[in-house]
């Protein structure tokens, strides 16, 4: 079952200052995959000690699922890996400013509550404005990976994405049949559980015009 916060309520729409890419990491010069609405944690859980290479950093509205995503990174000692509690549409604009140039390699976004009522749209985490603080902040060539299993919101989310104009298909503009990670997260794997269609797209920063290793 999805649990839901109003994202507009005025406890959300609080500025709150995320802590530094420097305060975050032990080694923060690392190309860094920010994780938006990483839920529980367990996709980046299992993914950060597969990817050395990259710093992992997960953003979620629930300060609940946070801090139990936080003591299992500090149980298992992952050090290229933290979560932090925002609302991504209020804070993560300044944060993306200040980060250094080029750092910024990878963008996922999985499985975003719906807000199926039309009056609750507004709520959606994926508005214009973030896609283009995110492709302001994205080295070049740094990828975008988008996954729902709402054929509406992916739809919006796409709309979003090919109205910014910063963003290149690397699928050649269809559904990726697989998660590219291999990894899935936990609304994933309960949709393929239940045998329902997911949808996928992945897209780059640049002009590049083949699938790269993520």
């Amino acid at each position: 079952m999805r649990q839901h916060v109003n994202p507009l309520s005025s406890f959300y729409q609080v500025e709150r200052d995320l802590l530094s890419i420097a305060e975050l990491f032990e080694n923060p010069n690392l190309p860094l995959h920010l994780d938006i609405g990483c839920a529980r944690g367990r996709f980046l859980l299992a993914l950060a000690p597969q990817r050395p290479h990259r710093n992992h950093l997960g953003l979620e509205i629930r300060r609940p699922l946070v801090d139990l995503a936080d003591a299992d990174q500090k149980r298992l000692e992952i050090n290229n890996l933290r979560f932090l509690f925002c609302n991504a549409n209020i804070s993560l604009e300044n944060w993306l400013t200040n980060l250094p140039a080029n750092l910024l390699t990878l963008v996922t976004i999985q499985y975003p509550d719906p807000w199926f009522k039309k009056r609750h749209h507004k709520r959606r985490m994926v508005q214009p404005e973030l896609i283009a603080s995110l492709a302001a902040a994205m080295a070049p060539d740094g990828q975008l990976f988008l996954q729902s299993d709402v054929p509406q919101v992916i739809q919006l989310m796409l709309e979003a994405v090919t109205n910014s104009g910063a963003f290149y298909p690397l699928d050649g503009g269809t559904w990726l049949e697989t998660n590219p990670f291999c990894l899935a997260t936990e609304r994933e794997a309960q949709v393929l559980d239940k045998k329902l269609p997911v949808y996928r797209r992945l897209f780059s920063r640049s002009s590049a015009s083949i699938i790269q290793p993520l």
